[in-house]
């Protein structure tokens, strides 16, 4: 029996209960390896266990030293790891949930994280992570994060780590101008101007018009105006009229204090030209750091969360959240448990996120050197972790989120910045989309 798996989220959710129906009545496909129906057994806790890598070649070695690490501590389990490349992890567990031969525990990040558990994959967490060592060291945010994007107010990944918002700027060209580092939103726009000189090809900024635009300009929506959620009942906040005010705030900036370029440029662009040494700032994540590094040398630019408000207050969107699941289907539950609390544990936490240039779930791994030393690091730890950090939680768990998100908005952003559509319109478009999305998805929950 063959059935064919619709590569867009929303398809593939709207097969997702018939087909897991389906294949628990007729077993079609199930290979004994465990399909989303099967519930699979606690086990001995001993022997083997099989590992889906989410990230399989970019993590592959660190990923072999912490099972090397875990099966010297348990020599009575051996994973079986097998590394799958991010782009076509997704797919992967469609085909495996639909067709047997799911693993016992993998790298979900949250992004698909709603789509595998709503179909009945997963195993929630909440009552082993009560139980574990690994309670009251996890940061909260993160966790709040990974239950957010669950969809079902459960907790299906336990988080390993996360990116964060960052406001790279050039320390040289603020000391030259006399300004202070751009850490509220009203410093952040006043050197925005004063670093520009068009004439001389200078720009204050750089904004990401193309590809990936709509994270970062939420990001920066909600945290000038300090709104913590996404939803108001069931009606988005997006358009909101103060999110209106601060995105044609934002926008402006646009050929003011930024290259005409910019409407066109993804991240890789975006990070290539103020690597080029003539913009004093940019907003990307801590992916960038080493790019920044090579191309300016230490000692020249600092990565700072992004800005507060005047008053401090600290509101930024979630940045997707990389994490371990368990798999209802998994026969020995207890050993792939085991290994999802080893590689979350302080020690191997901080080695994985070393290795990944992110921030560690694990809140003692937080404090380990390595972070300390890499200051960008060290401070969206801060700030993720910080009791102060409010998170707006975006709709990972909508099964139109990516498409509203990307494919649908992303021309409209470039409209936006050129002049062609007004915030206004742009962000009604957004909520409209939202709204609608959000509807058909509690009418099916």
């Amino acid at each position: 029996m063959k059935i064919s798996i619709h590569r867009t989220r929303r398809s593939a959710l709207a097969v997702a209960l018939g087909s897991v129906l389906a294949l628990t009545a007729t077993a079609c496909g199930d290979n004994g390896s465990g399909a989303a129906g099967d519930k699979g057994d606690e086990g001995s806790g001993k022997g083997e266990i099989t590992f889906w890598d989410n990230n399989g070649g970019v993590r592959t070695d660190i990923w072999k030293q912490i099972i090397a690490d875990f099966e010297k501590k348990y020599p009575d389990i051996k994973v079986d790891y097998v590394g799958i490349p991010a782009a076509s992890a997704q797919s992967k567990y469609d085909t495996a949930i639909q067709g047997g031969g799911l693993p016992d525990v993998g790298g979900v990040g949250t992004a698909m994280l709603a789509e595998v558990a709503v179909q009945g994959a997963l195993d929630p967490l909440d009552s082993r992570l009560e139980k574990s060592p690994l309670k009251g060291r996890l940061s909260q945010n993160l966790l709040d994060v990974s239950r957010a994007a669950g969809g079902a107010g459960k907790l299906y990944q336990v988080p390993t780590s996360a990116n964060n918002g960052t406001l790279w700027y050039r320390t040289d060209l603020f000391k030259s101008a006399g300004l202070d580092a751009p850490t509220t939103w009203a410093k952040f726009y006043e050197a925005a101007d004063k670093l520009t000189d068009k004439g001389g090809n200078r720009f204050g900024f750089t904004i990401r018009g193309g590809e990936g635009a709509i994270a970062p300009a939420l990001d920066a929506v909600y945290g000038q105006t300090g709104l913590t959620s996404f939803w108001n009942g069931d009606k988005t906040t997006v358009n909101d009229p103060k999110n209106v005010a601060a995105l044609e705030k934002y926008i402006a900036l646009y050929k003011k204090d930024t290259p005409s370029a910019d409407v066109n440029n993804d991240f890789a662009k975006m990070v290539a030209q103020w690597d080029s040494g003539s913009i004093g700032m940019l907003s990307h994540n801590l992916g960038s750091y080493q790019d920044h590094l090579k191309a300016l040398g230490a000692g020249k630019f600092r990565g700072i969360p992004n800005p507060t408000q005047d008053d401090g207050t600290r509101v930024q969107v979630s940045n997707p959240v990389d994490g371990l699941s368990l798999f209802k289907s998994g026969k020995n539950k207890s050993a792939a448990w085991k290994f999802i609390e080893f590689a979350v544990s302080a020690a191997e936490n901080s080695k994985f996120n070393e290795s990944a240039g992110q921030v560690p779930a694990n809140t003692d791994a937080a404090k380990d050197a390595w972070i300390q030393q890499a200051e960008p690091t060290k401070l969206a730890a801060e700030a993720l972790n910080g009791a102060d950090t409010k998170i707006v939680q975006l709709p990972y768990y909508l099964p139109d989120w990516n498409t509203i998100s990307k494919a649908d908005n992303e021309p409209n952003f470039q409209k936006l910045l050129l002049g062609k559509m007004s915030a206004k319109d742009f962000l009604d478009t957004l909520a409209d989309q939202l709204n609608k999305a959000q509807a058909d998805w509690k009418a099916h929950h």
